[in-house]
């Protein structure tokens, strides 16, 4: 048996061992690459404001799967993001639809008209007649599984691939790490792809995922710091300046008015939202306010506040929302580049894992 040599194990790849990990990489990601029609298994998570045609096609161009973010917008202006993003890719990119859109029928026809290959339904259980008109459409479903029971359920809907996303991510989040999902999904889901996200910024912890039974992996925050990203300046620069502990969750003061959970960065804004929190919930116990109108009042509260921080560089008021991998945000970089470092850092985690196990074989 060899002794372990630290030295050894972490000397640059040569071109031999380079060439091997590679190729066990793609095999470990050709069900994702297969799925999605591209390069990397690396999907854009659909991120409000930022995942445009710019970011999404940029994306698509290096090699990854770009995800347009509909969000509340009308179908007629979806069609318009769809034409333009076609425009600068010929590469496959998605669409991402919030299920609780009130044109959510129309807004698939649009997806269905303009040839988008694949169509993610998001923020709640799909309904079925939106699963059977996009795949009728000859569009591939990708849903959102918080729990090995709806992952089931979702397959039975027929959905064609799943993304469980921890509560690491940035923007709405559930309560669980993805590290807990991935034990609690992975081993038991072969029948479609599944795919990660929450907290990924690094390809060597992706890789971690695809060797349980991953197919590829989703990240948002990583890629909305990007150069080709039309954040604002302001908002790319302090995800460079903050660490994992800067993004938390919001806070609810009082189980009677519920406050979604959105994880960003502690802000002014976050601080404010605490004491307006605790005036409406006293304007309530005073009489002033009925329970329906406090519970508007805190919701109103950010209101426009993804905007004016994404677009007008409002860092202190606006929400910054960002996954808590913005740790390992250490530069803007243009998207190609973030991609390249991913692989690259999978394909040197696995010449390590080899140098180890030929030590001790």
């Amino acid at each position: 048996m060899s002794e372990l040599v630290p030295s050894d194990l972490n000397a640059p790849p040569t071109d031999a061992e380079r060439a091997r990990a590679r190729k066990r990489f793609d095999h470990l990601c050709k069900r994702g690459t297969d799925f999605l029609g591209t390069d990397y298994a690396i999907l854009g998570g659909a991120m409000s404001w930022v995942s445009e045609r710019t970011l999404v096609s940029a994306i698509s161009n290096a090699g990854g799967f770009g995800v347009i973010a509909c969000g509340a917008m009308q179908p007629e202006r979806l069609a318009e993001e769809i034409a333009a993003t076609r425009a600068l890719t010929d590469r496959p990119f998605g669409v991402n639809l919030i299920t609780m859109h009130p044109q959510l029928n129309e807004l698939v026809d649009v997806c269905l008209q303009a040839g988008v290959g694949h169509i993610v339904l998001a923020g709640g259980i799909p309904p079925g007649a939106a699963i059977k008109a996009a795949k009728d459409g000859g569009a591939k479903v990708v849903a959102f599984a918080p729990a090995l029971v709806l992952a089931k359920r979702l397959i039975k809907m027929g959905v064609d691939a799943l993304v469980i996303e921890g509560a690491e991510a940035g923007g709405h989040v559930g309560p669980v790490s993805l590290t807990v999902l991935a034990q609690e999904i992975l081993p038991h889901i072969d029948q479609v792809p599944v795919f990660v996200a929450g907290g990924l910024g690094r390809g060597d912890a992706l890789l971690s995922y695809l060797e349980l039974g991953a197919s590829g992996g989703q990240l948002g925050t990583r890629f909305a710091a990007a150069t080709e990203s039309i954040a604002h300046e302001k908002f790319k620069n302090a995800f460079v300046r903050s660490n994992a502990r800067d993004a938390i969750t919001s806070i609810q003061l009082d189980e009677r008015f519920p406050v979604i959970p959105v994880r960003g960065l502690v802000n002014e804004g976050s601080r404010r939202f605490i004491a307006h929190q605790a005036e409406v919930i006293n304007r309530f116990q005073s009489g002033e306010l009925t329970r329906e109108e406090a519970q508007l009042d805190i919701e109103h509260f950010w209101a426009g506040a993804l905007r004016r921080a994404v677009i007008d560089g409002d860092i202190e008021n606006g929400s910054v929302m960002a996954g808590q991998s913005v740790g390992m945000v250490k530069a803007v970089q243009p998207v190609a580049e973030i991609i390249s470092d991913l692989v690259e850092q999978a394909v040197t985690a696995l010449v390590r894992q080899q140098r180890r196990m030929d030590c001790n074989g």
